[in-house]
């Protein structure tokens, strides 16, 4: 089957944080989002129908996930993969930021170090800094609009840490990490007892000549220290139906999460959810793969109109995600400038750079995830907006 992604869908006043949330955080509705990161692409008919028919018994009680849900989410790890796991480990969470929330308070102690790698998803600041951790920046470095890390300084910040939160594939940078880079900082948290909580909720979402490799699939002992979290919701545009789960072959570690999700009383999940993921993995690949080819052409399309026609923005091309990151510093502006720029005079509404951190100044990211109709007025916005400052 062929799928639309070109159909304009209209999101206003139908509660999207994307769309009805515009006036509160930007100041004005006179705008194009592409901030949040979900699509703007219909949810996949298979996953519609499956809701639908879940609606047709009369009754949303309290409900379980089955073991076809379990079978579903280790054969579609198996196929992506190539990671073998197995349904014991698997735990619930209502969401990933959730997720690694109460992995924090399960597995450190307030004044414990948590290293993360700047710029990254700005949930990372508030899982640190809201429970009350010290955080530690392993920022990351640029050169030629491609993102390594600083293994030495990483090194050297081990020492005295206690969890290293990654991003995996990252966001916002779009990098999806070698099996030579993640083995290294395996083996740095090996030395050290560093707990690893692999953030890999874009995990599907891996562009061409590329391969996501799970941090837990590295090797048994990284495993042994490794949390995974993961979630179909990014993927098949499903996120507002809570359906992130944790890989845990550690035992006392899962046990530890677990204990807390069950403390908190947010274990129970949600019905259609668990429907959802189910269908998503069972009968999804077909979709996703021509959704990738689609996003592909997007970035493909604005690398080639950004480097014609706004020299100034260089892109940081994605290996992962439907996020541009976007480097605007040759604008010569400060950061606020920027962001009045972007929205009052491109009338764009963008993630802001600095809320990502350190590293995170002078950029923009742009979601892409949209029809190529809008991305190309979007572009051309920018470019009248850049034109009339030169």
């Amino acid at each position: 089957m062929k799928y639309n992604f070109d159909e304009i869908i209209n999101r206003k006043g139908s509660n999207s944080i994307k769309y009805d949330l515009c006036d509160k955080i930007f100041g004005t509705s006179d705008l194009i989002p592409m901030w949040v990161a979900d699509m703007d692409f219909k949810t996949p008919d298979f996953i519609i129908k499956a809701l639908e028919q879940r609606l047709k018994h009369p009754v949303l009680g309290y409900s379980l996930r089955p073991d076809s849900y379990y079978k579903s989410i280790i054969n579609w790890n198996k196929k992506k993969h190539n990671w073998n796991i197995k349904q014991e480990w698997i735990s619930f969470s209502p969401g990933v930021v959730p997720g690694f929330n109460m992995a924090i308070l399960a597995l450190s102690k307030p004044g414990d170090k948590i290293i993360i790698q700047p710029p990254v998803y700005f949930p990372f600041f508030t899982a640190i800094n809201n429970n009350n951790r010290i955080e530690v920046d392993n920022t990351l470095v640029l050169k030629n609009n491609y993102y390594d890390i600083d293994f030495d300084d990483l090194e050297e910040k081990m020492k005295d840490a206690k969890i290293f939160l990654l991003s995996n594939p990252h966001n916002p940078g779009g990098r999806v990490w070698t099996r030579a880079e993640l083995k290294r900082i395996g083996e740095m948290c090996i030395k050290n007892d560093v707990i690893i909580l692999s953030d890999e909720i874009h995990s599907d979402l891996i562009m061409k000549n590329h391969k996501h490799i799970p941090m837990a699939s590295i090797s048994e002992e990284i495993a042994e220290r490794t949390i995974c979290f993961m979630a179909p919701s990014k993927t098949f545009n499903i996120a507002g139906l809570s359906t992130s789960y944790l890989v845990i072959s550690n035992e006392v570690l899962r046990k530890k999460y677990e204990q807390v999700v069950e403390n908190l009383h947010v274990n129970f999940g949600n019905i259609f959810g668990t429907s959802a993921l189910e269908v998503a993995y069972n009968f999804g690949e077909d979709w996703l793969k021509q959704l990738i080819d689609y996003v592909q052409a997007n970035i493909d399309f604005a690398a080639d109109y950004l480097k014609k026609n706004i020299p100034e923005i260089k892109l940081v091309r994605p290996e992962a995600t439907y996020l541009l990151w976007l480097d605007c510093r040759d604008l010569n502006m400060s950061n606020e400038e920027l962001k009045d720029f972007m929205i009052n005079k491109a009338k764009l509404g963008l993630n802001d750079g600095p809320t990502f951190g350190p590293g995170g100044e002078g950029f923009q990211r742009m979601n892409v995830a949209c029809p190529r109709s809008t991305l190309a007025i979007a572009l051309d916005r920018i470019k009248n907006a850049v034109e009339k400052i030169r």
